[in-house]
């Protein structure tokens, strides 16, 4: 019987972001955290500012994954459009949390109040729950299968942080990196050989040119130890019998 894999989906939601203005640091991130949960980051999206593309990528990405996660969009301006999309997608309404008013008034008590742009960020689809922002006022939110992030950073890592632990998944995955000073077509059997003999690992191959020669990182990676070790000890063997010198942890 084969181990449940657990995914999930990210949708990367602003325009800064398909302009170039902005460069996402979300995805590495989330991807790396998710690992420990036992949860792989099946595919991403990059959604513009718009109602119709935003209901269309969480819909899509929601139903074919355990999890979505989205980041952007949930600030207090007029083109924060992502609770109201999300809302949108699961046809339900748009309302004021009152947890998330209490939060953003302690907030802002000397900072100025509550104004109504600041009231936006409690606004969540209704049946939502919040996820804790120590960072900043404005909470996150989880509905049905869908975690909604800030933007920033800093921000969403430490929303992340308050998610650690209750989410469901599998086991995470171990990785281990070797290098080699060889062209990837030249090994390409080699690879395959190996991942073959070794069914739960993936081997995943990333060339790169340096000091004038060619060479390749090779990351195994599965979910249990042993697997990893025995597959990297086979794949190092057989590097080796090509006459082919293999540095431990990449080069």
């Amino acid at each position: 019987m084969s181990e449940r894999i657990w995914t999930a989906a990210l949708a990367v939601i602003g325009d800064e972001i398909l302009s170039g203005r902005t460069q996402d640091r979300n995805i590495a991130q989330l991807a790396t955290w998710l690992n420990a949960q036992g949860i792989r980051l099946a595919e991403v999206r990059v959604v513009p500012d718009r109602t119709d593309a935003i209901v269309e990528a969480v819909n899509i990405l929601r139903s074919r994954n355990d999890y979505l996660f989205t980041t952007g969009g949930i600030g207090p301006t007029h083109d924060d459009i992502t609770v109201d999309a999300i809302a949108a997608a699961l046809n339900v309404e748009v309302v004021v949390h009152p947890q998330a008013r209490a939060a953003l008034e302690a907030h802002y008590a000397t900072r100025g109040g509550l104004t109504d742009a600041r009231l936006r960020m409690a606004r969540v689809p209704q049946g939502a729950d919040l996820i804790v922002n120590r960072m900043s006022g404005a909470p996150g939110i989880k509905v049905a299968n869908i975690f909604i992030l800030a933007g920033v950073p800093h921000i969403a890592a430490g929303m992340l942080d308050a998610l650690t632990g209750t989410l469901e998944g599998g086991r995470p995955l171990v990785s281990h990196q070797i290098g080699c000073w060889t062209a990837e077509s030249e090994v390409a059997d080699v690879l395959r050989d190996a991942e073959k003999a070794h069914p739960g690992v993936a081997i995943g191959s990333y060339p790169f040119f340096r000091e004038g020669r060619v060479g390749a990182n090779f990351v195994i990676r599965a979910t249990d130890p042993a697997l990893v070790d025995a597959c990297v000890a086979a794949l190092t063997r057989a590097l080796t019998d090509t006459g082919r010198e293999v540095v431990e942890g990449g080069i």
